[in-house]
């Protein structure tokens, strides 16, 4: 449920990727000292990758949907706060009662900003910190507007009114936008899908023919040779096919680490069992 998606600081990222790039380098050095020159030195390489870029996966997919969240529900916010003050409540009074309502995420922002209000903070500055704190482009933009508006006085719901329409028209066009780009996401792994069953079948093919001739394969690669090779290609290959991805379907390169998680994961698992 999207009430129960938490909030992920700057902080948390930043532990998370020391933590991760720490027992990435442990592998990695233990790896080197221990295993170079081994045939699971690769798999050991491949592994401190994953521990890399897996937390940091994690944190961008839940920190993605906390904002989501946010933006899907500032248009019903911005309704309900106009529906209150035409029943003749104040901005303030506004906020308060549309708080006791579920926004999901948005619902534990809302009485946060109800608490600060009652500590003595005037409705601006805890509409700027709540803008502050949530850091999305919809709450960047919508903000100064609401803020000016309860300064000028007035029928403030002039305002709400058009932001309330102004977010959700900018929340389809985003809802659009990633249904036109999902199928060039799509052909992103179909690609490296067809990259994996393309190296399988020439590993299976091409090379084990050679194998069979002592002729050329002393001027061929060796099977362990080709194997390796493959194995090193399809890691790059899912890397950056992954952040590819994530920059196509949700505008941001860290988006991309989740899908360069499961490219990497999936072609580990392709070529270990079918090479």
């Amino acid at each position: 449920m999207k009430d129960s998606v938490p909030k992920v600081n700057t902080s948390e990222k930043q532990i998370a990727w020391a933590v991760s790039i720490t027992l990435a380098v442990i592998v990695l050095i233990t790896a080197v000292i221990r295993l170079n020159g081994l045939t699971i030195f690769d798999e050991y390489i491949l592994l401190a990758i994953v521990l890399a870029l897996f937390p940091a996966a994690v944190l961008d997919y839940v920190d993605y949907h906390w904002r989501r969240s946010i933006d899907e529900h500032l248009p019903d916010l911005f309704r309900a706060i106009v529906q209150a003050e035409k029943t003749g409540m104040t901005l303030p009074q506004a906020v308060e009662e549309v708080a006791k309502r579920r926004y999901g995420a948005l619902t534990f922002e809302l009485r946060r900003m109800v608490a600060h209000m009652s500590w003595g903070k005037s409705f601006e500055e805890v509409f700027q910190s709540f803008s502050e704190r949530v850091n999305t482009s919809l709450t960047k933009r919508s903000v100064p507007l609401v803020v000016e508006a309860s300064r000028s006085g007035g029928h403030v719901e002039e305002v709400f009114e058009p932001m309330g329409k102004f977010v959700q028209s900018t929340l389809n066009a985003e809802k659009e936008r990633q249904a036109q780009t999902r199928p060039y996401i799509a052909i992103v792994y179909v690609a490296f899908f067809v990259f994996l069953f393309t190296v399988i079948m020439l590993f299976k093919t091409f090379f084990f023919q050679i194998t069979d001739m002592p002729s050329l394969n002393t001027a061929m690669l060796s099977s362990e040779e080709a194997r390796k090779l493959f194995f090193h290609m399809s890691i790059v290959q899912a890397l950056f096919s992954g952040l590819v991805a994530g920059k196509m379907g949700e505008g941001t390169v860290s988006a991309g680490l989740k899908h360069s998680v499961i490219m990497l994961i999936a072609g580990y698992v392709a070529l270990k069992f079918l090479i």
